[in-house]
């Protein structure tokens, strides 16, 4: 019997294109399958996870294996499930491999703070994986029989947000925690707040006004929702 993305929890967004929102904190995990490679956007919040979304993955697409990684941006419930996906290629934002080797001892107390088990937290840090591909500006990606682009767009969220753009009709942005529909947009101590506007303006261009937004965290929503965010960011933060 052959699985679909409904029975695993998945949202369809195209051929060969879903997303899952992960349990607790609502983080999504975007999944892109080619002809010839699988990317998956963000890895979850452990290595439990991580295997997890593995599994599913390979059940989606007939026991093909994920190939590439693309992270969205340094936090916890984004990057910890790496180490389950042995032998992929990872990509993130030029300078965000320096953070994770720097920076463990923090994703692990923010993991542990937010309710992740300190054991799983620790074994997820001990065994992170940090990117071997930099985007300082764009990157394209060929899958076989599709190319996806990814798009080193902040700073904002954090010093190292990178979006991922599916062409098609409609077009697909994976914009990570750039932008939230299930919340207020978290501006935690890693964020730039003066450059988060300017972002989502360098989202917009990548998508155009009908491409379909994937938040970080809640709904699929359209441009205008996206422009709506920024100009209350721009008017949180006392910028244009």
């Amino acid at each position: 019997m052959d699985v679909t993305w409904e029975d695993s929890g998945w949202e369809r967004l195209g051929d060969g294109i879903g997303r899952r929102r992960m349990p607790i904190w609502d983080a999504t995990i975007g999944l892109v399958a080619g002809e010839d490679a699988i990317l998956l956007y963000d890895t979850g919040s452990t290595i439990r996870e991580g295997a997890e979304l593995r599994t599913q993955a390979q059940a989606l697409l007939g026991g093909r294996r994920v190939t590439h990684i693309a992270l969205s941006h340094p936090h916890f419930d984004h990057v910890l499930g790496t180490a389950a996906f042995a032998g992929a290629e990872i990509y993130g934002a030029v300078g965000v491999d320096a953070v994770l080797r720097r920076d463990r001892g923090e994703l692990r107390s923010s993991a542990v703070r937010h309710g992740v088990d300190p054991d799983a937290a620790t074994e997820a840090t001990d065994l992170l994986v940090a990117p071997q591909h930099l985007v300082s500006g764009e990157w394209t990606l060929e899958l076989g029989g599709r190319q996806v682009l990814l798009a080193n767009v902040g700073p904002g969220h954090t010093g190292h947000d990178l979006a991922l753009l599916v062409p098609g009709s409609p077009e697909v942005v994976f914009c990570g925690d750039l932008v939230e529909e299930s919340g207020e947009p978290q501006a935690g101590p890693d964020a730039i707040p003066s450059r988060w506007p300017a972002a989502l303006d360098r989202l917009l261009a990548l998508g155009g006004e009908d491409a379909v937004y994937v938040p970080g965290h809640g709904a699929v929503v359209d441009a205008a929702f996206v422009r709506r965010q920024r100009d209350a960011l721009a008017e949180r933060f006392g910028v244009q």
